[in-house]
């Protein structure tokens, strides 16, 4: 009897994407996941090792002269420069995006390579940069607006201007939630949050039910 034929690898571990509004607790969704024995790839994280790197320092002060300073990144000059600014801001991606892609790359494979069968890519923007489409299961953190608001001026010091701006330059909530593979809702506390979050990765098979 012949046997059948081996079931083809996947190129990469299933894919959980973990997005969220600006103030909704992301983050701390990431280090509960984190705390579970999940391996979680912060795009943010890799954004900021990339522009530390000489080369992408080099083009980020071609593009936008007076924005490396002694050898490093002003980030907020930087901001001041692309935001609000749709061009300015595509001529930023351009110069990240594509190196921030090859690091999550480099370090999917690599839990690849440990056999781990899923890894959580915890991206800000990910349906606003259609990076949804290559997830196998997106977690969106939301929580109310106004407590949103009231977490970003408490750690950031930005007016509520400012943060309702900054959010107003996302996708809306409720897009977000009718895309999302499952949504928790962050307006409680810390308990509240975690035993959502058992919860969804029960439903997704990545715990124990």
């Amino acid at each position: 009897m012949t046997p059948p034929p081996p079931t083809p690898r996947r190129p990469h571990p299933q894919r959980l994407g973990l997005t969220g509004s600006i103030g909704a607790g992301k983050s701390t969704a990431a280090a509960l996941l984190r705390a579970r024995g999940l391996t979680v790839l912060d795009a943010d994280e890799q954004a900021r090792l990339v522009t530390a790197e000489p080369e992408t320092l080099a083009e980020l002060e071609a593009a936008f002269p007076g924005v490396v300073r002694g050898g490093a990144l002003d980030r907020a000059a930087l901001a001041a420069r692309v935001f609000g600014d749709a061009a300015q801001l595509a001529r930023l991606n351009a110069i990240t995006h594509p190196r921030v892609r090859a690091r999550m790359a480099a370090l999917e494979a690599e839990a690849a390579a440990r056999g781990e069968a899923w890894v959580v890519q915890d991206v800000p923007l990910l349906f606003e940069g259609g990076l949804d489409k290559s997830m196998d299961a997106v977690l969106l953190i939301d929580a109310p607006l106004e407590t949103r608001v009231a977490r970003v001026m408490a750690r950031s010091g930005l007016s509520r201007e400012d943060v309702l701006a900054r959010d107003a330059r996302q996708m809306p909530a409720d897009e977000k939630r009718r895309r999302a593979t499952l949504t928790l809702d962050n307006g409680g506390d810390l308990a509240a949050l975690e035993a959502q979050l058992g919860a969804a990765l029960r439903e997704l098979g990545l715990a124990p039910t």
